[in-house]
């Protein structure tokens, strides 16, 4: 059964640090390239992030630099470290496969970046 949960979001300043994380069943953890996504109202769902087994491929241009992937290969978890947060990084966090699988959208978590 294809299963993920995220968790570690919530509400930190501009230019503040937060860091997600997702716990993922194995059948997609282990098969899969894995992937952060995030959305606002109104908009579709962009990836933010994604890696490998082991290696990032490259970041989206607007979290480069702030935005560091990783996987914890034993705990089948993904977390996504971010730093310098702005305003525009406000939205609802998933992780997924990359590409994402219909089946693999979990609730998401919010980060909020406001003063």
């Amino acid at each position: 059964q294809v299963q993920l949960t995220e968790s570690g979001g919530g509400l930190v300043q501009p230019g503040g640090s937060l860091k997600v994380s997702c716990a993922a069943s194995e059948i997609i953890f282990k098969r899969y390239d894995m992937g952060w996504y995030r959305q606002t109202p109104g908009n579709e769902r962009e990836l933010v992030a994604s890696i490998t087994l082991s290696t990032p491929f490259p970041y989206a241009d607007s979290v480069k630099g702030r935005f560091t992937i990783s996987r914890d290969n034993m705990k089948n978890m993904i977390y996504l470290q971010m730093n310098n947060l702005k305003p525009e990084d406000t939205a609802i966090y998933y992780c997924n496969s990359r590409p994402p699988l219909s089946r693999g959208w979990g609730q998401g978590t919010q980060v909020t970046v406001s003063s």
